[in-house]
């Protein structure tokens, strides 16, 4: 971040003017925040989900009735059906992608913690006791 003349003193006097019930405040309500952006998060992971299953049964049932020999509908209406799943598989692969890409680091984060620990609580290693000597 580049300061300009005469802004660093403001936002300096700002941040160091901060009483701790206010940073607490503030901290309460970035909390809040994430709360309610993790909510959002889960409900639309959960609306994927069903719609995941959804796409799935349509496959179940277009594999019945290959198998059974049953078309109701002519190959040109089978095709476009098909391709408007294709379309739709591509938009839900790239809606994971995104969320992968999001929690990543996050993930990154929390476990290389979890690996340190799991590291330094290894018991030590035996070594090898020497061959006595025929």
């Amino acid at each position: 971040m580049i300061k300009k003349k005469g802004e660093s003193s403001v936002t300096d006097d700002k941040q160091k003017k901060m009483s701790s019930s206010e940073r607490e405040q503030l901290l309460i309500e970035n909390f809040v925040g994430l709360q309610h952006a993790m909510t959002n998060l889960s409900i639309k992971f959960n609306a994927l989900s069903e719609n995941i299953g959804r796409l799935l049964d349509v496959f179940e049932e277009a594999a019945k009735g290959f198998i059974e020999g049953n078309s109701k509908m002519g190959d040109e209406d089978m095709l476009k059906k098909i391709d408007s799943l294709l379309e739709q598989n591509k938009t839900i692969a790239r809606g994971l992608v995104m969320m992968e890409e999001k929690l990543r680091p996050r993930m990154d984060m929390e476990m290389k913690p979890r690996m340190e620990v799991e590291i330094s609580n290894e018991p030590p290693r035996a070594k090898p006791k020497p061959l006595p000597n025929a």
